[in-house]
């Protein structure tokens, strides 16, 4: 059950770039999610994939030589949900369909990536902790930043954008 978790259920076994794939899959769930079950899950998601990422990969890397299996997909899972909250729980809060705002979704899918793979600050320093906090808090700091950066770009555009438009 542990290796299922970490693995996302299977997702951190694809290749090329399981993260990605673990991104792109969190990112379809919430759509799904939000449009035909609960916008809410959203969020939820988020919760219930920290705190199964932080039981599952400290018991998985006490094992483990290697401090950050590339199959270990569940701080990314975490980290994606959390950044798509930043435009989740907005858009719900207004009626707003996701899938006709839908760069609340693309835009914290692409930060997310960028902030995960760039490491700046914060994100890097978790992630050069070397244990398993710092493999899921690098991935999470990674949500915060897309999902703050998302909000800054929404705002520029709605402030300033589309009344020019």
């Amino acid at each position: 059950m542990k290796r299922m978790i970490a693995s996302g259920f299977g997702i951190g076994y694809l290749r090329p770039a399981p993260g990605t794939w673990a991104s792109a899959v969190t990112v379809l769930l919430a759509v799904l999610a939000y449009e035909h079950l609960s916008p809410w899950l959203v969020p939820a998601g988020f919760v219930a994939s920290t705190l199964l990422g932080f039981w599952a990969v400290p018991r998985l890397l006490a094992t483990s030589a290697d401090r950050d299996p590339s199959w270990v997909v569940i701080d990314e899972v975490s980290g994606q949900s959390l950044a798509l909250c930043f435009t989740v729980v907005p858009l719900a809060r207004h009626g707003v369909s996701i899938l006709d705002a839908w760069p609340g979704y693309v835009v914290p899918f692409l930060l997310f990536r960028l902030f995960d793979i760039w490491k700046p600050w914060l994100i890097g320093r978790a992630d050069r902790r070397g244990d398993a906090t710092g493999l899921m808090l690098d991935d999470i700091l990674a949500g915060v930043f897309a999902g703050l950066g998302s909000v800054v770009l929404a705002g520029l555009y709605h402030a300033v954008l589309e009344p020019m438009l």
